[in-house]
């Protein structure tokens, strides 16, 4: 305790000067980084074949698959390294979002729900068509105000512990808390698998995780202000692969 302490402390008094930002692969130990590319072996292929079945199913409402608009889940790749993005509506939406649309609006049948087993599945087996790919979300336009968003709550300290994510993720990346490394914060690995979890979960998890560990309010799964903390830490990924589906310690 001791130790986690004195090294909130450190983060605490450290200047708010960003680094590099570095994929989050070259954080993992050797050993993780190898099941993470080892598809036999990673347990969130689990879920990914659970996605491909959903995507080839047609929903019981009658309406046409995911497959039958859209052809082989193959054609779904570079499109999470678009997200996420402003829908005509105004609206910020991530990768989930857009899958719930679709769902709703276009086969008619109730949406999955937010870290659902179907929802993160079919985000996962869509994510991987984009894996190695470079994340490019766009910044200009509709998606300013959401970034600055995304930007100010990254750099405000938050709950009781007083910190911000960037005085983690930026200042103090590469060292070691609790026997985990921290890295430089961006969610181009979710849905992932954290072995701490013992199964699949979204960045907006992750999230809310990183709130209650500051002891900071935890905002719902899908609000305004996760997506667009989301979309900032994307921006922060730009031109790093994505690595979906993930594995996390």
């Amino acid at each position: 305790m001791r130790r986690v302490l004195a090294l909130v402390a450190a983060i605490a008094s450290t200047a708010a000067t960003a680094g590099d930002v570095r994929a989050p692969a070259t954080f993992l130990s050797p050993e993780l980084r190898a099941l993470q590319n080892d598809p036999s072996r990673h347990p969130g292929w689990l879920w990914v074949d659970a996605g491909e079945a959903l995507w080839r199913g047609a929903p019981a409402t009658g309406r046409p698959s995911c497959q039958g608009c859209h052809g082989e889940i193959a054609a779904m790749r570079g499109v999470a390294t678009r997200y996420p993005a402003v829908a005509p509506s105004g609206d910020l939406v991530n990768l989930e979002g857009r899958i719930e649309a679709c769902r709703s609006e276009k086969q008619q049948a109730p949406a999955f729900g937010y870290e659902s087993e179907d929802l993160l599945s079919l985000t996962a087996a869509i994510a991987l068509q984009s894996r190695g790919l470079p994340v490019s979300v766009a910044t200009d336009g509709p998606a300013a105000r959401f970034v600055a968003e995304g930007r100010r709550l990254y750099e405000t300290r938050m709950g009781q512990l007083n910190l911000s994510c960037g005085q983690c993720h930026d200042d103090n990346a590469g060292r070691r808390l609790r026997g985990d490394v921290i890295s430089s914060g961006v969610g181009t690995g979710y849905p992932a698998y954290r072995l701490e979890w013992n199964t699949l979960g979204s960045l907006h998890r992750r999230l809310r995780a990183c709130s209650l560990g500051v002891r900071a309010t935890q905002f719902d799964y899908g609000s305004r202000e996760y997506h667009a903390l989301e979309l900032y830490l994307a921006v922060r990924a730009r031109g790093l692969p994505v690595e979906s589906p993930g594995l996390r310690r």
